[in-house]
C-alpha cells in the first residue's frame, strides 16, 4: 500500500522507479558462490581452478569441500599472511633473479611442475622467463618456504626504495596487488597515484600478517 500511494504522490514516480532501478543493480552486482550460486558475504573464501589458474568465489559450504583436498579440480586459498621479519635474501640473489622491477611473487605450480616468478605490470601478471637460478639457495637459506602450500601461496617480495620486505601470502593477495597496479598505472613512471595505492596496499597488509 506504501508503495501504491508513493507512485501515485505528485513528484513521487521517478524517485520510486530511480531507487527500484538502483536496487536491481545492486542485487545483480551482488557476488555468488561460483559454485552453488549462494550470495557471498564481503568476506568469502577463494578457490583456485587449477586447470587454468583462475581465482573462483565460493560460499563457505562450498569451500571446505575442498579443504585438504589434493588432486582435485580446485584447491582452497588459505587466509593467513605471515610477514617473514628473518627472511634472508641478498641483493646479489635477487639480481640473479633477472627480474625487472622490485615487486614479485614466486610460486610452485604443480601443473608445471616448477617455481614460477610472477612480477605486477601495466598489461597485467608477467611471468618471468629467466632462468630461476638462485631459487635453490633462497629455498635452503629460508626455512619458512618449506612450508610454503604449492599453487596457492606464494612468497612476495617488496623491495620498492629501500624496502627489504617479505611475506608468505594467500595467491589471490598477489593477484589483488596485480589488479590494483593495473588499474591506476598511467604514463611510463606508474604516476602518483598507483605508488600510493601499492604504499597503501602493504600497509594493510603488514597490519594484518602474523
Amino acid at each position: 500500500m506504501f508503495l501504491d500511494r508513493a507512485l501515485t504522490a505528485p513528484g513521487k514516480t521517478k524517485t520510486v522507479f530511480a531507487t527500484l532501478r538502483r536496487f536491481r543493480r545492486a542485487e545483480s552486482l551482488e557476488e555468488r558462490c561460483e559454485l552453488c550460486n549462494v550470495g557471498l558475504t564481503p568476506d568469502h573464501r577463494h578457490l583456485l581452478q587449477m586447470s587454468n589458474g583462475r581465482i573462483a568465489c565460493s560460499c563457505d559450504a562450498c569451500a571446505l569441500r575442498f579443504q585438504d583436498v589434493t588432486g582435485g579440480r580446485f584447491k582452497l586459498i588459505p587466509r593467513e599472511v605471515r610477514f617473514l621479519s628473518q627472511f634472508h635474501l641478498t641483493d646479489a640473489e635477487w639480481d640473479r633473479l633477472a627480474l625487472p622491477i622490485n615487486l614479485a611473487f614466486l610460486f610452485y605450480s604443480s601443473p608445471e611442475e616448477k617455481v614460477k616468478a610472477i612480477y605486477p605490470s601495466p598489461a597485467g601478471a608477467t611471468e618471468s622467463l629467466l632462468p630461476l637460478s638462485a631459487w635453490e639457495t633462497i629455498l635452503a637459506n629460508n626455512r619458512a618456504l618449506a612450508q610454503m602450500e604449492p599453487d596457492v601461496q606464494a612468497l612476495l617480495i617488496d623491495r620498492v626504495g629501500t624496502k627489504r620486505d617479505h611475506y608468505l601470502v594467500p595467491i589471490d593477495v598477489c593477484f589483488r596487488l596485480v589488479g590494483l597496479i593495473r588499474v591506476h598505472w598511467r604514463g611510463l613512471s606508474g604516476g602518483d597515484q598507483v605508488w600510493q595505492e601499492i604504499t597503501g596496499f602493504f600497509a594493510r597488509l603488514r597490519a594484518v600478517a602474523c
